[in-house]
């Protein structure tokens, strides 16, 4: 199967006068299952649609918007597998140097805020042709939002872009409903009905199902207690069953958000999955760096019942989990292993959380998860059912396959829902088979403060885990190690906190070569925190580490023994009245002089140790 028509050249010579859709995407085209592009346009030519793929069009050059002509059906437009703002700046604002879903890594090849800019672009080009939004950027801006880069609340995107519908969450199913409804005749503004969706209407009149009506765009930009409060009705309703539409009124408008998509069936999964992508990146670039991590990976689920408050996966994914078939997955594995360049190796199994390969409990299959409890925090629900048997025998099935020397898990593993399973299957599996070295997992923090405001388990969880991993290591001969995930200036973190945390890295004898620094992005809970000062779960205030050397020295205290940090972390330790950890004691995080050396490499004991 040959890649899309990228150019009005190859659409010529793939005999097609016209195509039902031309789907502008920020990224390089990469026909690989873990693209967003190349998941809905290969669905929308398995139902019979003809697509064309416009990559990184340069905005500023009309022509290349029009290359392809005027489509049946409409243009489907997409930042990419990433929020273009993400792509650019790091936390810090500063432009990034690499764009990995771009040809050689080459940055700027798209406009900031991706979405809009190339909508409008298609709206004034082709005014009367209907433009589609879909993907990250426009799922998680799909009503008013705290934007970190302007730092002020932002419209829905919808608004902003003049699209003429936004589909958010895991399109496939979404797609093929609206372009369906195009392809009968249906005006663009009558596809109103379709689950998935938000649009734009002058009148509420025709709206006959259930909504909320949401604070006004004018009133949340202005209060921040009517933001928080708008943002936890959102949070609530964005199960597929129980959640009700939401209407938020703009100026002689208002945007209205239809209820998600219902998770796929396993069925669905495993078709979704066995499309004919080529599984890798069109033949015109020389190479895009983002195929690396993904190629020779499988994605086995979808959705996430973890709810970290800093993650947008339940946003777009839902926390009902999606999983596919062990057959599906060893299919997959197969095309994997006749590919020319494959070592042997399966880089990974998993999804959002590897070792969710199931729904959090059976009442949720049939009523959704509840609106207003968690699964995992504070405590794990009563009737959370722990079970990895389906994903153990994934593994092993993969494993077994003829040229595969390994399997490994580099998506994220839940620890402490491993930690809740009484059967150890999968725990020595996972130590035995699937580590290549070292184990990353996310403690992220370990203060009792701020794991609340994470909505992560408290500390003891994760050192029985550590204990655990240990003893299972001497079990098994393995000599691997664990690197933990651990995350500065989140909501809640104090400066005592980040000490607290930096001493207890200072105890593992580990510093991070890379630090986490909280990163406010669109629809997460944890955003809310930060531009509000309020947790919208109890509506308490919450102190946020904001201007610049609060952060620095978050950050800082993580590294504490490089070098190049000395004077930030003695200067915050002295703020806190901590210079209890300034000396030569065992117990201290720098000596009471400047190190002298290289301002490169960390100083004193670090040799890696493998317990806590």
């Amino acid at each position: 199967m040959a890649f899309l028509p990228t150019t009005a050249a190859e659409m010529k010579e793939a005999g097609l006068d016209q195509v039902d859709f031309v789907y502008v995407s920020g990224d390089a085209y990469v026909d690989h299952p873990s693209f967003g592009c190349a998941i809905i346009t290969r669905t929308l030519e398995t139902f019979g649609y003809t697509c064309a793929i416009l990559s990184q069009p340069d905005w500023n050059n009309d022509e290349e918007f029009l290359q392809f002509g005027t489509p049946r059906l409409g243009f489907l437009v997409s930042a990419g597998n990433i929020d273009s703002m993400v792509n650019h700046y790091s936390v810090n604002k500063r432009r990034r140097d690499k764009d990995n879903y771009t040809d050689e890594g080459v940055m700027g090849k798209r406009p900031d805020r991706a979405t809009i800019v190339y909508s409008q672009v298609l709206k004034r080009l082709f005014p009367d042709v209907p433009v589609l939004i879909g993907g990250i950027e426009a799922s998680l801006r799909r009503l008013a939002h705290y934007d970190y880069w302007d730092d002020k609340v932002r419209r829905s995107i919808l608004m902003d872009s003049q699209a003429d519908l936004l589909m958010f969450g895991m399109g496939e199913n979404t797609i093929i409903e609206v372009a369906d409804a195009l392809a009968s005749g249906m005006d663009v503004k009558d596809i109103c009905y379709i689950r998935g969706t938000a649009w734009k209407t002058k009148s509420l009149d025709t709206i006959f199902d259930d909504y909320i009506v949401l604070p006004s765009y004018n009133e949340v930009k202005t209060n921040k207690k009517s933001y928080a409060k708008s943002f936890m009705t959102q949070y609530e309703n964005q199960d597929a069953i129980n959640a009700r539409m939401l209407v938020e009124p703009y100026d002689g408008w208002y945007v209205v958000v239809n209820q998600s998509p219902l998770p796929l069936t396993q069925e669905q999964m495993d078709f979704t999955y066995a499309l004919p992508y080529e599984r890798t990146f069109h033949p015109k670039y020389k190479y895009v760096p983002a195929i690396e991590e993904v190629q020779f990976s499988i994605t086995s689920n979808r959705g996430c019942f973890g709810n970290c408050t800093f993650c947008a996966i339940t946003s777009h994914q839902g926390r009902v989990i999606s999983t596919r078939s062990t057959e599906s997955v060893v299919e997959e594995a197969k095309q994997i292993t006749r590919m020319k360049n494959f070592k042997g190796y399966i880089h990974d199994v998993g999804g959002p959380s590897a070792n969710f390969s199931r729904p959090a409990c059976d009442k949720q299959v049939e009523h959704g998860a509840c609106p207003k409890k968690q699964c995992l925090w504070p405590k794990p629900c009563k009737n959370m059912k722990v079970d990895h048997s389906h994903y153990v025998e994934m593994l092993d099935a993969v494993r077994a396959l003829p040229n595969v020397k390994k399997v490994f898990i580099r998506s994220g593993i839940r620890y402490d829902y491993l930690m809740y399973d009484k059967n150890d299957d999968f725990f020595d599996r996972l130590v035995q088979y699937h580590i290549s070295g070292q184990l990353k997992v996310a403690p992220e923090h370990v203060s009792a403060e701020v794991l609340d405001k994470m909505g992560k388990p408290r500390k003891e969880l994760y050192f029985q885990f550590v204990d655990k991993f240990n003893a299972k290591n001497k079990e098994f001969g393995m000599n691997q190690y664990l690197v933990p995930y651990l995350m500065s200036s989140h909501p809640g973190s104090t400066l005592k906190d980040a000490i607290e945390l930096a001493c207890y890295l200072k105890k593992i004898h580990h510093t991070p070569k890379q630090v986490q620094d909280f990163y406010p992005t669109p629809g997460t809970l944890a955003t809310c925190m930060y531009y509000t000062g309020l947790d919208p779960r109890n509506m308490k205030p919450v102190y946020v580490a904001k201007t610049f050397e609060e952060k620095l020295e978050q950050r800082a205290l993580m590294q504490y023994s490089y070098p190049k940090n000395y004077d930030i972390v003695k200067k915050a330790l002295i703020k806190a009245g901590r210079e209890d950890l300034i000396g030569t004691g065992p117990k201290c995080l720098i000596k009471p002089y400047p190190p002298k050396g290289d301002y490169k490499k960390p100083y004193g004991n670090q040799k890696r140790r493998p317990h806590r």
